[in-house]
């Protein structure tokens, strides 16, 4: 594997991990400025900036001590000279969400640019499969 994607794999793995244990400064440790965030909550229009992004973590982290897990399955990773993007599935949930839909995955793409030689994530996505029920009610989420 060309060392830019084993970099972005490790930047990738590295802030999964600080999101499972709540970590703050873990998640934003390799992130821009700039950052660009559209996530399953709102805000619809998503979050722009680090500060903002910062604020949209800690009701993530207070349900996740709930119980939930946040694990990635499966992650690949493109790199250019200097602009790259991943996207992983994550199984994100409680143990009773995945027990009812153990094929849920949280799905992620994210932007990558090269900084000064350092790979900063500038735009990351979440999303969950629609998977309305028969009345047309969307689940998208699986957190309360």
């Amino acid at each position: 594997m060309p060392a830019d994607e084993e970099q972005i794999r490790i930047l990738v793995e590295n802030w999964a991990e600080a999101v499972h244990r709540g970590d703050m400064s873990g998640v934003l440790a390799d992130h821009s400025e700039d950052i660009v965030m559209f996530d399953v909550p709102p805000p619809y229009e998503g979050v722009r900036g680090i500060d903002a992004y910062r604020e949209s973590w800690p009701p993530f982290f207070d349900w996740q001590r709930q119980g939930a897990l946040f694990q990635i399955d499966s992650l690949d990773v493109t790199a250019g000279d200097d602009i790259a993007y991943a996207h992983a599935l994550l199984r994100c949930g409680t143990r009773e969400n995945l027990a009812d839909r153990p094929e849920n995955r949280l799905r992620l793409t994210l932007g990558l640019r090269k900084e000064h030689g350092r790979w900063i994530v500038a735009h990351e996505h979440h999303s969950f499969p629609d998977v309305g029920t028969d009345t047309g009610e969307a689940r998208a989420d699986p957190r309360p």
